[in-house]
Formats: structure tokens, C-alpha cells, sequence
């Protein structure tokens, strides 16, 4: 029996590196998305199916967990706030989610459980990940024992952050050299069409193309 690894994927280039990754370990893959009504959120559903289907991955979830929005707190859900476009600083933004990866593990060490899978694969980036308590390395082992202690006894899972050391630059340069399907990939936070170029996320996507020394082939509005 092949080995499983839930893959978290948002559509984005790190989650997407890690699915190629955790493909080329030899793990049969469990795709998970969630839609929470971000207000990109019909791109990147179209980037997680476009991604699954470059891989050939055939088991995959996408959860409504529109919950996140009702609780609100965060730019990415209430249209109301601006979305910081000024450049990335080191305080925590407004498009930072209240626990969002520490629901989106939560959910993923449930279906691993019932998958049998023995690793879940979170592209978590601790160097560029906009100031983020919840992408940190301290916070991921801390919540991996935490599901171990509170699942099954005959079940065990490892969570996986291969690039959790890694900047954006060096993620540009992981996913030309394994082939990850980066062309596919969707990183704004505001735009559904041609991304934004100036938030957070746009920002630290295009610094990392430009010290890679290559071109992002998604288009930009500036």
C-alpha cells in the first residue's frame, strides 16, 4: 500500500512546491483546500484544481469553511479593510487570519486520520511569511505533538515544512529545478484576474522571482 501525505494547498506557490515534493518522496497525495470566503477565493480554487490536475492528483477535498469569515478580524475576509499595500514590514498586517493555519492543520490531522496518511506536507514560510505567528517552525512542532496526543493510539502523523527555512527567492528557484508547476500558481490577495503587485503577498512573490533572476509568468497590474 502506497505511503499518504495531506497535502494543505491554497493555490499558492509554496503549498504547490510542497505537493511536488511530497510526490517526489513517494507519497500518493491527499490535496486539501479550503475556501473561506477570501476575496480571492475563486482563483485559487481554479489554482488548486489547475495544480492537481498538472500533478495528476485524483484525491482531493475542498472544505467550505466559511466559519473564518464570520469570525472576521482580518482584510482578507472583510472587504471593509484595506489591504496594506505599502511595502512589508516586520508588525503582523491586517491580512494576517486569526489562527488560520492552526484551523487549516486541525482539519488536515482529521482527514489524515482517516486517510491512514502518515505525513501532512504544509508549505509554511518562516523567513518571508509577512510577520505571521502561525508560519513558524516552534508553532508547528508544537501543534504536531499536540495532534498526536489527541488522535487515535494506533495512529501517528509527521507534519512536513520543507521550506519553512527557505525565502522566496530560494522557493522560485526549488520549483523551476523540480519542475513544481509555479506558472499555475496564485499568490495576490486582493485581485481575481491580474494580481495586484503591490500587496504583501505580491511583493514577496516578485522579490523572490527578480533575486532568482527569472520572470513570474502570471500577469500584474503594475
Amino acid at each position: 500500500m502506497a505511503k499518504k501525505a495531506v497535502c494543505i494547498m491554497s493555490g499558492g506557490m509554496d503549498s504547490a512546491l510542497c505537493a511536488k515534493l511530497a510526490q517526489d518522496a513517494g507519497y500518493e497525495i491527499v490535496a486539501l483546500h479550503f475556501d473561506y470566503n477570501q476575496r480571492t477565493m475563486a482563483r485559487e480554487k481554479r489554482a488548486f484544481d489547475e495544480i492537481c490536475d498538472f500533478l495528476g492528483v485524483k484525491n482531493r477535498l475542498s472544505l467550505d469553511v466559511s466559519f473564518i469569515a464570520n469570525i472576521g478580524g482580518n482584510a482578507l475576509t472583510d472587504t471593509s479593510l484595506q489591504i496594506r499595500k505599502d511595502g512589508v514590514r516586520a508588525d503582523i498586517p491586517n491580512t494576517y487570519v486569526p489562527f488560520r493555519n492552526g484551523i487549516f492543520i486541525s482539519i488536515a490531522a482529521a482527514l489524515a486520520e482517516k486517510e491512514g496518511a502518515e505525513a501532512i506536507y504544509i508549505g509554511v514560510v518562516e523567513e518571508d511569511s509577512s510577520g505571521y505567528p502561525d508560519c513558524s517552525d516552534v508553532f508547528v512542532e508544537s501543534i504536531n505533538r499536540a495532534i498526536n496526543l489527541g488522535t487515535s493510539p494506533n495512529f501517528n502523523t509527521k507534519i512536513i515544512t520543507p521550506l519553512v527555512s527557505l525565502n522566496k527567492a530560494q522557493i522560485v528557484e526549488k520549483s523551476l529545478e523540480v519542475a513544481s508547476p509555479i506558472h499555475l500558481t496564485w499568490s495576490c490577495y486582493e485581485s481575481n484576474d491580474e494580481a495586484c503587485g503591490l500587496c504583501d503577498s505580491c511583493r514577496l512573490r516578485l522579490r523572490g522571482f527578480e533575486l532568482a533572476g527569472t520572470k513570474d509568468r502570471i500577469r500584474y497590474k503594475v
